[in-house]
C-alpha cells in the first residue's frame, strides 16, 4: 500500500513539473500597433516589463552606423516627465533593476520590481516611448559613453575586434557587414537631427512588443496598459529592404593584428540560415556538439587530450536574416594555429561523413532539455523568450514547444547539415595575430 501511494505522489509531482513547464501568455495588439504579451504568474511577487523594439544595426545608414546601440543608451537619458539622471533612481526606490541590450536586428529594455510596482514599470517604459528627450546635451553626454565603452571592450581589449571583423568578412553587401557598436567617426559626426529621424522612424509603438511578465492581475494592467501606451500614436509604417548576400564559393583568408594579445588565434566563420529556419536549430546542435563548453568534441581532443589548444570555442551568432557559426582556438607552447585548423576540419570532416553516435546524441538531447528549462526558470528570462520568439521567429508559442524542434533532429540530418553548409570553401578563415612590434 506504502508504494502505490509513493507511486501515486511521485506521478502526481512529476506531472504538475511538466505542467509548470507550460508557459500560459496572452497577446493582443492596441490599436497603435503595439504588441502586447502578457504572462501571468502568482507564485512570486515579482513583475517585469520589457519592451524589445525591432531596430538593430542591421537597420542603420552605413554611413551613420551605430545608432541603434547609442539609442541603448540615449533613451536612459530623460524624458518629459523624468529629469536626466532620475531614471536610475526611480528604478532602485522602487525595489526594482533594469537594463538595455542591442543586437543585429533588436534592441531591447527591461525592468523586474516587485510586484507593487508595476505601474511604475509601465509608465517608464510608456514615457521612454511617448515623452523621449533627444537634446544636445543628452547625445554629448552619451557619445563620451559610447566612445569610452568602444574603448573598453573593443579597441584596448584581448580579442576585442573579432566580432567587427568576422562580420566585414561574412557580409559584402547585408548591413550585418558592420559591428553592433558602429563607427565613432559616424556617431561623433552625427547631427541632432540625424538623432530624431532615428527615434521618429524606430521609436514607435507598431514597431515594438511590451512584455509583462510575473505577479499581476490581469484585467487591472490591461487597463494601465491601455492608459499608459494607447495614446502614443502610431508611427509611419516601416520599409525594409530584404537583401540576399552572394554566397561564399571560395575559402575568405583574413588576417587582423591586435595590439592587446600575445596569443594568436584562428577563427573559422560559416554563413548559416536565419533563426527562425529549421536547418539553423540543427547548426546550434551541431556547434553544441562540437565546441560548446569542455565536454564538446573538440575540447576534450584539442585541449584535454592532445594539449595543441590552450582554448577551444565557439560564438554562433543568430540573428534574423542570416546567423553563424564561428569555432576556433588558441594554440599553446608549440603548437600553431594551423595545427588547430587542421584538428577542426578534421573533426568536422567526421560529422560530415559519420553518424554521432546514439549516445552522443543522447547526451545532445539531455543537454537542450536542460537548457530549455534553465531558460524558462526565471520571470524575465520568459519576459525575453516571449518577445524575441514573437518578434525575430514570428512565433511565441515557440515558448512551449521550440524543445519539439530539437527532440525532432535526428542524427542523418545532423550530418546532412554538417555537409550543407559547414564546407572549407565556404567559409571565412580569421587568423588573429598579435600585433607586429617595430624591429626599429
Amino acid at each position: 500500500m506504502k508504494q502505490h501511494i509513493v507511486l501515486a505522489l511521485f506521478l502526481f509531482t512529476a506531472g504538475n513539473l511538466m505542467v509548470a513547464q507550460q508557459v500560459s501568455f496572452e497577446e493582443y495588439d492596441l490599436d497603435n500597433g503595439l504588441h502586447v504579451i502578457l504572462h501571468q504568474d502568482n507564485s512570486a511577487p515579482v513583475v517585469t516589463t520589457a519592451v524589445m523594439y525591432h531596430v538593430g544595426s542591421k537597420d542603420e545608414d552605413p554611413e551613420k552606423t551605430g545608432f541603434a546601440h547609442f539609442f541603448e543608451h540615449l533613451l536612459f537619458e530623460g524624458t518629459k516627465n523624468i529629469e536626466r539622471g532620475e531614471w536610475d533612481k526611480i528604478v532602485a526606490s522602487n525595489g526594482g533593476s533594469g537594463n538595455a541590450n542591442t543586437f543585429l536586428d533588436r534592441t531591447y529594455y527591461y525592468e523586474t520590481f516587485p510586484s507593487n510596482s508595476l505601474e511604475t514599470g509601465l509608465w517608464l517604459e510608456s514615457e521612454r516611448l511617448m515623452h523621449p528627450i533627444i537634446g544636445q546635451i543628452g547625445v554629448d553626454t552619451q557619445k563620451e559613453v559610447v566612445q569610452e565603452e568602444r574603448r573598453t571592450r573593443v579597441d584596448n581589449s584581448p580579442y576585442g575586434a573579432f566580432f567587427e571583423v568576422l562580420l566585414k568578412n561574412l557580409y559584402t553587401k547585408h548591413p550585418y557587414r558592420w559591428g553592433v557598436i558602429g563607427s565613432l567617426d559616424h556617431i561623433a559626426s552625427a547631427t541632432l537631427d540625424d538623432f530624431k529621424r532615428f527615434n521618429q522612424t524606430y521609436y514607435v509603438p507598431n514597431n515594438a512588443v511590451l512584455v509583462v511578465a510575473g505577479d499581476f492581475e490581469t484585467a487591472k494592467t490591461k487597463q494601465m496598459i491601455s492608459d499608459y501606451f494607447g495614446p502614443i500614436p502610431r508611427g509611419a509604417e516601416i520599409t525594409r529592404n530584404t537583401v540576399v548576400e552572394d554566397p561564399i564559393v571560395n575559402t575568405k583568408k583574413a588576417n587582423y593584428y591586435d595590439p592587446n594579445i600575445q596569443i594568436p588565434a584562428i577563427l573559422l566563420a560559416y554563413r548559416t540560415p536565419g533563426q527562425a529556419e529549421r536547418d539553423a536549430y540543427v547548426i546550434d546542435m551541431i556547434s553544441t556538439y562540437l565546441s560548446d563548453g569542455e565536454s564538446s568534441k573538440l575540447y576534450k581532443k584539442l585541449v584535454d587530450e592532445k594539449k595543441i589548444a590552450l582554448q577551444v570555442f565557439s560564438v554562433p551568432i543568430v540573428a534574423e536574416d542570416y546567423s553563424c557559426y564561428v569555432v576556433g582556438g588558441l594554440p599553446v607552447g608549440e603548437n600553431s594555429i594551423q595545427d588547430i585548423k587542421n584538428e577542426i576540419d578534421a573533426e568536422i570532416l567526421k560529422i560530415q561523413s559519420e553518424l554521432i553516435s546514439e549516445k552522443d546524441y543522447q547526451k545532445l538531447q539531455n543537454k537542450f532539455e536542460n537548457n530549455f528549462v534553465n531558460a524558462n526558470s526565471s520571470i524575465s528570462g520568459i519576459a525575453n523568450s516571449l518577445a524575441e520568439n514573437y518578434m525575430l521567429r514570428d512565433n511565441t508559442n515557440l515558448i512551449n514547444t521550440e524543445i519539439e524542434i530539437y527532440r525532432s533532429i535526428t542524427r542523418e540530418e545532423i550530418m546532412e547539415v554538417a555537409k550543407k553548409y559547414l564546407k572549407v570553401n565556404q567559409r571565412v578563415e580569421l587568423e588573429y595575430l598579435p600585433e607586429q612590434k617595430d624591429a626599429n
